[in-house]
């Protein structure tokens, strides 16, 4: 007879456990979402200016964001992404990774994110292409 390791999930009072720290993650998350959603950033005063934009006149990658994320919470996908394509991308895969998150801690997993170079690399090449872009004469479309 041959002996097989057999992997068990944890017993269901750990599970739940398990659960605490992504519903913590989502309840700051859906927070600032509701602060950001009550408190129109598209208002002077109710926010910081960017510094980059206030002394050079250069749009960050974080440039719309507020209003991007203002748009979003009141299912304004297309205004969402007028004021800042990179935040909207950021939004969906944050919801993407949090669910995976939920569905490993409620099977007991940890969730393992392995990042290696090239992906990070791509990340911020990505971000600074973004940047250039929305910055240049033809990427108007990209300023918030």
């Amino acid at each position: 007879m041959r002996c097989v390791n057999v992997e068990t999930a944890p017993p269901a009072p750990q599970r739940s456990r398990a659960l605490w720290v992504p519903a913590g993650v989502l309840t700051a998350v859906g927070g600032a979402f509701a602060y950001v959603a009550a408190v129109d950033p598209n208002e002077p005063g109710h926010y910081p200016v960017c510094p980059l934009w206030r002394f050079t006149g250069l749009y960050c990658p974080g440039c719309g964001g507020l209003r991007s994320a203002h748009a979003f919470a009141h299912g304004d996908l297309a205004t969402a992404l007028t004021n800042n394509a990179l935040a909207v991308a950021g939004f969906v895969g944050f919801a993407a990774l949090w669910t995976v998150w939920v569905v490993q801690a409620a099977r007991g997993r940890p969730l393992s994110l392995r990042f290696g170079t090239v992906q990070m690399w791509s990340v911020g090449a990505l971000a600074l292409v973004f940047t250039v872009v929305r910055n240049l004469p033809f990427g108007g479309w990209l300023h918030p």
